[in-house]
């Protein structure tokens, strides 16, 4: 599926903001209402935009704590299983097969620290885990929601022209 800038400046603005009308987008991108609404139809149907939903703080959910943890599992264990087995925690909230030593990497979501140990352990307990290795979030320094960083978009244009400007380049 190709985007255009057009398309990538729609997409850049429901991110920023999902409630924003064609109207509002038209605006910011140089279209109409309706033809920003044909643009989005489009990007639905041919599933450039898989959704809409509210963005919510998992500090107000009570999620205070977050870790990383390497799974290093036994032999041949397919990512299938291994995504089965931990999608069984709700507190993971994302997981992947990655490069180097371990299989997986995991981003867990807690109340609290002994909270992230209890899911820790369960993941340990499956058959296939040899062992895990963990790190503990202490703060974030950038955290940008998904489909924000969108290569060419107009808004990723203008901070960068904004900032180069601000410290005098």
């Amino acid at each position: 599926m190709e985007l255009d800038r057009l398309d990538r400046d729609i997409i850049a603005a429901l991110v920023e903001d999902a409630r924003a009308t064609y109207a509002e987008i038209g605006l910011q991108v140089g279209l109409s209402a309706s033809a920003v609404k044909r643009r989005v139809d489009r990007l639905r149907v041919t599933g450039a935009i898989t959704g809409f939903s509210a963005r919510v703080a998992p500090q107000a959910l009570g999620w205070t704590t977050e870790a990383y943890v390497e799974l290093f599992c036994r032999g041949k264990t397919s990512p299938t299983e291994i995504g089965i087995a931990v999608a069984r925690n709700p507190e993971v909230v994302s997981a992947c097969t990655i490069t180097g030593e371990a299989d997986a990497l995991l981003h867990i979501r807690a109340a609290d620290v002994r909270h992230v140990e209890r899911v820790i352990e369960r993941i340990a307990s499956e058959p296939f885990v040899v062992r895990t290795k963990s790190s503990i979030v202490l703060s974030r320094l950038v955290d940008t929601p998904p489909g924000t960083a969108l290569p060419e978009s107009r808004a990723a244009t203008e901070a960068l022209r904004n900032e180069s400007s601000s410290i005098g380049l």
